[in-house]
């Protein structure tokens, strides 16, 4: 597995990033409670879908993925490819918000819905947040009510074709009301637990909730 936490230019690039939140790049100080716009306070809206990463895009071979769930659930599971597109599908529109200031409106995606996943797991009375980790190390938090809002899903395409290993494929995570560092790339591993657990950019002055329209860039 890479490692993001080691690495020259990967250090460099975490750092500049850790300066924005220290300083509250773009922050505005207009929020929309209510979510009367569609693009957040200090958003703008780009047609192309940018890459963002730490310097690292890991190679996985789809026949090799396996995708793990546990913690506080009743039934985890460890799923090949093959097992997870062979669970029902959806398919969802919405927006992607990222923290580094650019929107993109009308991404069509289509994958396994995460209702459709607790459902097979039975998360216990205990669970009170979801935490993901990434084939390259890197790892992010929600809230349990974040996670299983109707608009979540582990996409496997978008705009009907396989999501690039760029943008995360074989598999990402996709939580459209929250910025997007929060909708992992490559993921391997969804933990349901009882504590908290803030990931790689939460304990680097990232806010633990990440609601665009009330400018959660920080913390």
């Amino acid at each position: 597995m890479a490692d993001i936490f080691t690495g020259a230019i990967r250090e460099k690039l975490i750092a500049a990033k850790q300066q924005w939140a220290e300083k509250g790049r773009l922050i505005t100080g207009k929020h929309d409670i209510n979510r009367e716009n569609r693009l957040p306070p200090g958003q703008r809206e780009v047609k192309d879908w940018p890459v963002l990463d730490l310097g690292i895009t890991p190679h996985i071979d789809p026949a090799g993925w396996e995708l793990s769930i546990k913690g506080e659930v009743e039934n985890p599971v460890s799923l090949t490819m093959d097992q997870f597109l062979d669970l029902p599908a959806i398919y969802d529109q919405s927006d992607i918000h990222c923290v580094t200031s650019w929107s993109r409106y009308d991404n069509h995606w289509q994958g396994v819905s995460a209702h459709e996943l607790a459902r097979i797991v039975r998360p216990t009375d205990k669970a009170r947040y979801v935490l993901f980790t990434a084939h390259d190390g890197y790892t992010t938090n929600v809230r349990i009510d974040q996670f299983l809002d109707d608009d979540v899903l582990l996409a496997h395409h978008w705009q009907d074709l396989p999501i690039t290993e760029e943008h995360g494929g074989p598999v990402r995570v996709i939580i459209p009301k929250l910025y997007f560092w929060k909708s992992a790339k490559w993921v391997r591993e969804i933990t349901f637990s009882a504590s908290d657990g803030p990931g790689f950019w939460e304990t680097r002055g990232y806010h633990n909730n990440a609601d665009p329209w009330t400018e959660e860039r920080y913390s």
